[in-house]
C-alpha cells in the first residue's frame, strides 16, 4: 500500500465514519433520555434515502401510507384516552398532529409533480415524512412501556425493526436506488481528489453535529433532555414531561437518520435493508462510548470508518468481521472497569 492508496482510504473511512458518526450520537440520545436501545434507527437511513429517490422518479413514496396509518392509529388511541379522562380539551391539538398533517403532506404529494421540484424542496418533503415518524413509533411502541426495563424495551426495539423492514420491503420493493448528486464539482487537495458529494456528506455532518451541540448547550428543550438523561426522577419533579422528552429524542433521531440516508444516497446505492447493517456500525461507535458520552461515540464511530475502509483493502472478505470484532475489547474493558449494579427484581 502506498500513500496515494492509504490516503483514499482514509478519505472513504472517514466519510462513512462521519455518517457513523452521526447515527451514533442519535443512539447515545435515544438510550440516554429514554433507555432505548435503537436497533431501527438505520431504518430511517433506508426510508429517508429511498423516499427521496421516489420523489425524483415521480412516485408517490410509500412512507406516506405509513405516515397517515401511524398518525390515525395515534388519534384513535389519544381521543379515546382523552374521553375517558375527562381531557376533551387535547382533542384539537391530538387531531392537528396526528390527522391534520399527515393529510396535509398526503394532498401536497397528489397535488405536485415531486420530479419536478427543485432538489432542495425535495429533500424538506422527504424529511417532512420521515421526521414525524420518529415520536409517533415512540408513542406506539415504547411510551406504553416506558417503565419497563431495558430488556423489554429491546425486544420491542426489534420488533420495530423487524417492522419497518417488512414495510420497506412492501413500499419500496428489492430493488436498490440512489438519488442525484448534490454536486458534480470536484476538490483538489494535493494529490487527492474529493467529488463535492463527499465534501457535502463532511460538512453537513460537521454542522449537524455543531447544531447539536449548540441545541443541548444553549436551548430550553436541549437542556430538558440533559437533564431526563441525567436523572429521570430528578427531571419528573422538577416539571420536566418525560413523555416530552422521549418523543423529542425520537424526532431528533428520525431527523439525524433521515438526513444521513439522504447524504449518502448519491454515493452508495440503498436496498430497503441497507440501513440495519449501517446502523449497526453506528452503534459500535456508540457502544465505544459506553451509550453516555457523545464525543468518544462520534470517535468510535470515526474509528469504525476507518477500520472498514482499511480492512477493504487488505482483507475485504473479513472487513465486517473485523469491524464487529472491535466491540469485543470494548466490552470487556468496560466489564472490567465498571462498577456493577444489581437491578431490582
Amino acid at each position: 500500500m502506498d500513500m496515494q492508496i492509504a490516503l483514499l482510504l482514509g478519505q472513504d473511512g472517514i466519510t462513512n465514519g462521519a455518517i457513523y458518526a452521526l447515527l451514533a450520537l442519535a443512539l447515545v440520545l435515544v438510550f440516554a433520555v429514554t433507555r432505548v436501545i435503537f436497533i431501527p434507527q438505520g431504518e430511517f437511513v433506508t426510508l429517508g434515502a429511498l423516499t427521496l429517490a421516489n420523489l425524483q422518479a415521480g412516485k408517490t413514496p410509500g412512507t406516506i401510507w405509513l405516515l397517515l396509518g401511524a398518525g390515525a392509529a395515534i388519534a384513535v388511541i389519544d381521543c379515546t384516552i382523552s374521553l375517558r379522562t375527562g381531557t376533551i380539551r387535547r382533542i384539537p391539538r391530538i387531531l392537528l398532529w396526528s390527522v391534520a398533517y399527515p393529510c396535509g403532506t398526503a394532498l401536497l404529494l397528489f397535488l405536485v409533480n415531486p420530479a419536478e421540484l427543485p432538489m432542495l424542496a425535495q429533500v424538506v418533503l422527504s424529511l417532512m415524512l420521515i421526521m414525524p415518524l420518529g415520536p409517533m413509533i415512540y408513542r406506539l411502541a415504547f411510551q406504553p412501556v416506558a417503565e419497563a426495563s431495558v430488556l423489554v424495551l429491546l425486544i420491542v426495539s426489534v420488533a420495530v425493526h423487524l417492522t419497518l423492514v417488512g414495510l420497506g420491503l412492501l413500499f419500496f420493493g428489492a430493488e436498490g436506488s440512489r438519488t442525484l448528486a448534490f454536486s458534480d464539482a470536484t476538490f483538489k487537495f494535493g494529490s487527492i481528489l474529493m467529488s463535492g458529494q463527499t465534501v457535502l456528506v463532511l460538512a453537513s455532518s460537521a454542522l449537524l453535529i455543531a447544531a447539536l451541540f449548540w441545541f443541548f448547550e444553549r436551548t430550553l428543550y436541549g437542556k430538558a433532555l440533559r437533564a431526563t438523561a441525567i436523572n429521570r426522577t430528578g427531571a419528573r419533579l422538577m416539571g420536566i414531561s418525560t413523555v416530552m422528552a422521549g418523543r423529542l429524542s425520537f424526532l431528533l433521531a428520525a431527523m439525524i437518520g433521515a438526513l444521513s440516508g439522504i447524504l449518502i444516497a448519491p454515493i452508495a446505492t440503498i436496498y430497503y435493508d441497507t440501513g440495519f447493517l449501517i446502523g449497526l456500525k453506528g452503534f459500535v461507535g456508540a457502544i465505544v462510548g459506553g451509550l453516555a458520552s457523545y464525543p468518544v461515540a462520534a470517535a468510535g464511530a470515526l474509528l469504525v470508518g476507518l477500520l472498514e475502509a482499511y480492512s477493504s483493502f487488505w482483507a475485504s472478505a473479513f472487513k465486517e468481521v473485523l469491524v464487529f470484532t472491535l466491540i469485543i475489547p470494548v466490552l470487556m474493558w468496560r466489564s472490567l472497569t465498571t462498577h456493577h449494579v444489581e437491578q431490582d427484581e
